[in-house]
């Protein structure tokens, strides 16, 4: 497929409620609205559809997972062809019975299914059992082909490893995404949460410049109360941001609102930043081996 040179690109930062109904209404209306700007290439939040069930284990929430393709897929797939865009989704994907992933999916313009990345860092710490519901992916690191380029499209925890940025980058995407799902314990200091925050950015801005592609960053916004009510919930932090391939911001969403970010990229300024910056060139994969270690003792 031939890229575009210049692609408008998205992301809808929204908040959710335990409705799956109105949570799709709400990213068809912000996909409909990036649309109705030029967008090409849409990107939603983490788990869309539902509330981040993650704060607690409870094994009736097995029923929100779906299959893919599925009824979502479906209606994410009709939407990207009646608007000629790309849309990636993030969904509680049921792979079998008591088997579960958390897996972005992207939809083509014609209505099919592109590809999916399935979600290979899984937390397990307060508030995040991710572990309880998904399984690791077994996909890779391997970016999704589509019309609008190479995407190489990672989830939220994902975020944090250099080493999954690298090998996306390494295998051709054009662009690192990454629905997100991340937010603070409201009892922490505010100072702590700017930390927090900011370290979240820094991290993923850090991927666009070691990789020299920009970067999709799509987070939920809101509170969300923790059904056991053993801790003050999370307040999702949104945040939402597209950065260049120098890091540089190119657009950013508010802690508090939903949002809607539609920016024009030029592709050609990886080509030319990675000219410039050769780093794929001077790696020195001759002393790397130990990155295959979980630590060096």
């Amino acid at each position: 497929m031939t890229k575009p040179t210049h692609l408008k690109v998205a992301l809808v930062q929204q908040s959710n409620t335990d409705n799956a109904q109105d949570n799709m209404a709400k990213s068809i209306a912000g996909i409909r609205d990036a649309a109705s700007q030029g967008a090409k290439l849409i990107v939603l939040q983490e788990l869309h559809l539902s509330l981040y069930f993650c704060q607690t284990e409870d094994v009736d929430v097995f029923d929100l997972a779906e299959t893919i393709p599925g009824p979502s897929t479906d209606t994410l797939g009709a939407l990207a062809k009646e608007l000629n865009v790309v849309i990636v989704s993030s969904l509680f994907e049921k792979r079998a019975t008591g088997l579960y992933h958390n897996t972005a999916v992207v939809l083509e313009t014609d209505g099919s299914i592109a590809g999916k990345y399935r979600k290979m860092h899984i937390p397990d710490d307060p508030g995040f059992y991710e572990k309880f519901y998904f399984t690791p992916g077994d996909l890779g690191f391997e970016p999704i082909q589509t019309s609008v380029g190479k995407l190489g499209v990672l989830v939220c925890w994902d975020q944090w490893f250099p080493e999954a940025a690298r090998l996306m980058a390494m295998a051709g995407a054009e662009i690192l995404i990454y629905p997100t799902a991340i937010g603070w314990d409201p009892r922490d200091e505010k100072d702590e949460q700017t930390r927090q925050k900011d370290a979240w950015v820094i991290s993923q801005r850090a991927h666009a410049v070691a990789n020299g592609v920009p970067v999709i960053s799509c987070n939920r916004v809101g509170h969300e109360s923790d059904p056991s009510a053993q801790s003050k919930g999370i307040q999702f932090w949104g945040n939402s941001f597209i950065a260049g391939p120098q890091g540089e911001i190119l657009a950013e969403a508010n802690n508090s609102d939903e949002q809607l970010l539609v920016v024009e990229l030029d592709q050609a300024r990886s080509e030319n930043i990675r000219r410039i910056w050769p780093y794929l060139r001077d790696r020195r994969i001759d002393h790397y081996q130990d990155l295959t270690k979980i630590y060096r003792d």
